[in-house]
């Protein structure tokens, strides 16, 4: 996970993420938004939600890491911290997308 934000604002965590570039699928930019955010190098396993309102469409990707290390490359200079975050850990996190908290423990086994 990554903790991101304005400098102005304060600090949250969300899985690595970002806008889709007009070139781009969704899993062009999960790859992309992925190693920009946290130095990974990934491959899309499958699709694992879906969400979609009038503002935005998001999808979230199973990956597995093929390279890199951890590194922020992130342009917009939005990252400040990269930590694998324990199932116990995500109960007190202060998420940026509160809601998908639920899902995110249901990915631990």
């Amino acid at each position: 996970m990554v903790l991101q934000g304005t400098k102005e604002e304060v600090k949250t965590w969300a899985v690595p993420s970002g806008g889709k570039e007009t070139t781009e699928n969704f899993e062009a930019c999960c790859i992309r938004e992925v190693y920009e955010e946290t130095g990974f190098v990934v491959d899309i396993v499958r699709e694992v939600l879906h969400k979609n309102n009038d503002v935005v469409e998001v999808r979230y990707f199973e990956t597995n890491i093929t390279g890199g290390q951890i590194t922020i490359h992130d342009p917009d200079e939005l990252i400040y911290e990269i930590a694998w975050k324990s199932k116990d850990d995500l109960l007190d996190l202060t998420l940026t997308f509160p809601e998908d908290r639920q899902f995110l423990l249901s990915l631990f086994q």
